[in-house]
């Protein structure tokens, strides 16, 4: 049987496993932890607090520091409706494989399992990060990342493996979502001073986003991303239960996707001071921040020895992505990052998601030249 043949089959395995991030992976993870075991790859299983969701380290080659890490995450959207057959069934028709997560992003995972015994060849460790709740805000990558810094191992390298058309992204930005939470105190409409309107503190802070935002673009006209600056976006605001009842509570949920950490850390101390202010100047008012996740972006940096390693071997130019990736979090670690995946992420979280053949055939090419390239 060909490497593609291979992938294919074992990809269609993979997409019988529903992985949203609202049900467990385990058995998926257990699947690929046989199949890995048996190609000789040395096997960590992290599980998540629940033991519900695992991550899975598989490593090959020589143990110690350095090497590559290729990473993929397991979960998927929901399938949702307008499917022209079962999302959990993968479908082969004219050179494209239909199914939820083949593009996004199991078969880049079929490829590298099916690589990985070729791959303990590079005379360097290889290791595959494969991850729980990537689409829910990178936890499991989180978790695996703080593992990793503990107890290593320390590649020198990434790829993530994410859809790209085979070609080498080298940068991204993040992404970081909040809920701001107000509590005042309600009362009748008709006496206003005798309540602590959270509405009026909710749409105060909307404002200072709305100014912040604004700094950010001035700070940052020009640049490689589009747009150039970090962004803001003020998702939903609430407050209240009726027109003629002071608001007690207030939301406002927003986020950032900033270029760098220094712009994050400005907004953050920004706000941090905002809210200071506000309940300084407003005895019982409490505003409460809740994260939902603070993905790191992936930096375009001058060197980089996993970018200029794929340049190498798939050609082209590096670009850059307005998706967010786990790739931000590898770097993070110390390691080189870049994406590089087969798949069309317009192809991604829609029905009839495919992964074309051709594209998982140059996956295969390039994890095959990267067994002899250290």
């Amino acid at each position: 049987m060909s490497a593609l043949e291979e992938t294919i089959a074992l990809l269609s395995r993979m997409i019988a496993h529903p992985t949203m991030s609202d049900r467990g992976n385990r058995d998926l993870v257990e699947f690929l932890a046989i199949r890995l075991r048996a190609d000789g790859a040395r096997v960590r299983i992290l599980p998540d607090a629940t033991g519900e969701k695992a991550n899975l380290l598989a490593s090959t080659g020589p143990e110690g520091d350095g090497g590559l890490l290729l990473s993929g995450h397991l979960d998927v959207v929901p399938p949702g409706e307008g499917w022209s057959s079962d999302p959990f069934t993968l479908r082969r028709e004219v050179g494209r494989l239909y199914g939820r997560g083949a593009c996004d992003m199991k078969g880049f995972v079929a490829a590298c399992v099916t690589m990985l015994p070729r791959l303990a060849q590079r005379g360097a460790p290889v290791h595959l990060a494969l991850t729980h709740d990537e689409e829910v805000g990178c936890i499991g990558a989180q978790a695996l990342a703080r593992a990793m810094a503990a107890e290593g191992p320390r590649p020198a390298m990434a790829i993530i493996g994410e859809p790209t058309r085979m070609q080498v992204i080298e940068g991204h930005k993040g992404c970081f979502e909040y809920t701001t939470r107000f509590t005042g105190r309600d009362g009748h409409g008709s006496a206003p001073d005798l309540g602590l309107n959270a509405g009026w503190a909710a749409a105060r802070f909307a404002q200072r986003l709305e100014a912040l935002a604004g700094e950010l673009k001035a700070m940052r006209p020009e640049g490689v991303f589009d747009p150039p600056w970090a962004t803001i976006s003020l998702g939903r605001i609430e407050a209240g239960v009726a027109r003629n009842v002071i608001a007690g509570q207030g939301a406002v949920e927003w986020e950032m996707r900033p270029t760098c950490e220094a712009e994050a850390c400005h907004v953050k101390q920004a706000l941090v001071d905002h809210v200071e202010t506000e309940m300084a100047a407003h005895p019982g008012l409490v505003i409460e921040t809740e994260c939902f996740g603070e993905v790191a972006g992936l930096e375009p940096r001058a060197a980089n020895a996993a970018r200029d390693l794929l340049l190498g071997l798939v050609g082209g130019r590096p670009g850059l992505v307005p998706f967010g990736t786990e790739a931000g979090i590898w770097q993070s670690l110390g390691m080189d990052a870049v994406l590089c995946g087969p798949g069309d992420i317009a192809q991604a979280h829609r029905p009839d998601e495919y992964l074309e053949e051709s594209q998982l055939a140059a996956c295969l090419d390039m994890l095959s030249a990267l067994a002899t390239r250290a």
